[in-house]
């Protein structure tokens, strides 16, 4: 599965994702880009999009790993999502395109 981890990710988020071909958004070049734009850009070129933007739910046309952190505090990028990892690779399996997966702590 071909995957794109949204800008406000860890990179280092992209070497968790075992068996994926992953890329981030700023590895693409895509850094800044408004989601309509970077959904259009991703479309036929990856099949999930792992984010923890809220607002893209509302504008996806292709499969989305939805990503939520409901602790409080802020959220520390690595440390909240190294845990998350086999719910999304669990995720991925399941994803459709058109359907959001919501994965949470």
């Amino acid at each position: 599965m071909r995957v794109l981890l949204d800008e406000q990710l860890p990179v280092d988020l992209a070497a968790e994702l075992c068996g994926h071909t992953v890329d981030t958004v700023a590895g693409c070049g895509w850094a800044g880009v408004k989601n309509g734009e970077l959904l259009r850009r991703m479309r036929g070129q990856y099949d999930v999009l792992v984010t923890t933007d809220r607002n893209i739910e509302f504008q996806q046309h292709i499969a989305i790993a939805f990503r939520h952190c409901s602790r409080s505090g802020p959220m520390q990028p690595y440390v909240d999502l190294r845990p998350l990892v086999p719910s999304m690779l669990t995720a991925f399996l399941a994803i459709k395109p058109g359907l959001i997966q919501r994965v949470s702590t």
